[in-house]
């Protein structure tokens, strides 16, 4: 019964007014090796954080609980993800409620407070490697540039994958009154770059 009523509310949700939700390209040009201190990239980084610590990016980037957090001042409160959402190991719910069930693929949005949000993607949690909910600064930047724990990409590898996955995007078009993360996606992958260029640091080097 818990699983029909969920599955008619996001049906409901999801006939709400849509948006569309175009892919955006970035251009991916790093600055010149050896042309960025590292006083510039830990500024670069500062900014980096406040992407990957705001509650569009943090809330699926959660640990071994496989749990979505929802978080920010639409919310009110941090809380789990309502409805006792548990993504499983397999972070897209197969184990029980699969995410598609609310956050279907679709190329439209929805852009209304509280609809279940959608892109042409498949809506998952990122791997548990990558948490970053709770995490500070030097723990976020020490992940990121280890291959270990960042899928094996160098600091280009992740500019690119800011392009093409288009998951990423709707953090910055979040749609309804949801707050985006903040500078723009462009912005952000340029900090990337930067950072990149100026050696990856971090403040505990």
């Amino acid at each position: 019964m818990f699983r029909l009523k969920t599955v008619v509310l996001c049906a409901a949700l999801a006939l709400a007014a849509p948006i569309a939700l175009a892919a955006d390209k970035v251009v991916i040009a790093p600055p010149a090796p050896g042309s960025v201190s590292r006083e510039q990239g830990l500024d670069a980084w500062g900014r980096i954080f406040e992407v990957t610590s705001h509650p569009r990016c943090s809330n699926c980037h959660v640990g071994e609980r496989n749990r979505p957090m929802w978080s920010g001042p639409s919310y009110g409160k941090t809380q789990v993800h309502g409805m006792n959402i548990i993504a499983g190991e397999s972070r897209i719910g197969a184990e029980f409620l699969p995410c598609a069930t609310c956050h279907a693929a679709s190329e439209t949005g929805n852009d209304v407070d509280h609809a279940a949000p959608q892109v042409d993607d498949d809506w998952r949690l990122a791997p548990v490697e990558a948490q970053w909910f709770g995490k500070s600064s030097v723990e976020i930047c020490n992940q990121l540039r280890d291959p270990a724990r960042n899928g094996e990409r160098s600091f280009m590898d992740l500019a690119r994958h800011l392009d093409h996955d288009v998951i990423l995007h709707w953090a910055w078009k979040p749609g309804g009154s949801r707050q985006p993360a903040p500078y723009s996606l462009q912005e952000h992958v340029n900090d990337i770059l930067t950072w990149g260029v100026a050696g990856q640091p971090c403040t505990n080097d």
